[in-house]
């Protein structure tokens, strides 16, 4: 016989907020309003919830984009990169340049240096593997990425005052070979 003060299983109303309820709404924020109206209390509106209630499945608004990006990364084909190390470091430069132009706001948040996006650290494996390729140490190859990120990221970062001079895909490759080979150089006899 069951006590009456036992209770069989939760009772009272079911969760309805979930780690995943709440990206798809932070997505759809994202997308319809863009990364600088994303904030939790915005967020917490459009779930009919609190912002402390979020903070129950996600840290802060960085874990949240990291969390967006990770999704994001993680829907995006891999491509086969070139088998030559010179061009599969161009290649992924390039690569990693889409995903960030496919994604913005996620420029804002790897650029912190406090998060990284575990779904993108397959390109930056394979990059700083590619210049060891090219004859760098590991050290100076970390070195090197950590320019060429600079790069992408100043060319994103910068596209409202560079639009104005339509640069075409053609010279962003054309310098971004430039900066390789001068970082490759170096390392040079």
């Amino acid at each position: 016989m069951q006590s009456p003060n036992t209770r069989p299983g939760r009772i009272g109303r079911p969760p309805r907020l979930s780690r995943e309820t709440i990206l798809v709404a932070a997505q759809r924020v994202l997308d319809e309003e863009g990364a600088e109206h994303l904030s939790m209390r915005r967020l917490a509106r459009e779930l009919s919830s609190t912002p402390m209630a979020l903070y129950r499945h996600v840290r802060d608004k960085d874990e949240l984009l990291m969390l967006l990006l990770d999704a994001y990364v993680r829907r995006i084909p891999r491509p086969d990169l070139p088998d030559h190390p010179r061009e599969r470091v161009v290649a992924g430069a390039q690569v990693l340049h889409g995903i960030l132009e496919g994604c913005p706001w996620g420029v804002e948040v790897l650029a912190s240096d406090r998060f990284v996006s575990t779904s993108a650290t397959w390109i930056v494996e394979s990059i700083v593997d590619a210049l060891v390729l090219c004859g760098l140490s590991p050290a100076d190859a970390v070195y090197a990425y950590r320019v060429i990120w600079f790069c992408l990221v100043g060319e994103l970062t910068s596209r409202p005052f560079t639009e104005r001079a339509v640069a075409s895909a053609d010279d962003r490759v054309r310098g971004l070979e430039a900066v390789i080979d001068g970082l490759l150089s170096q390392n040079a006899p």
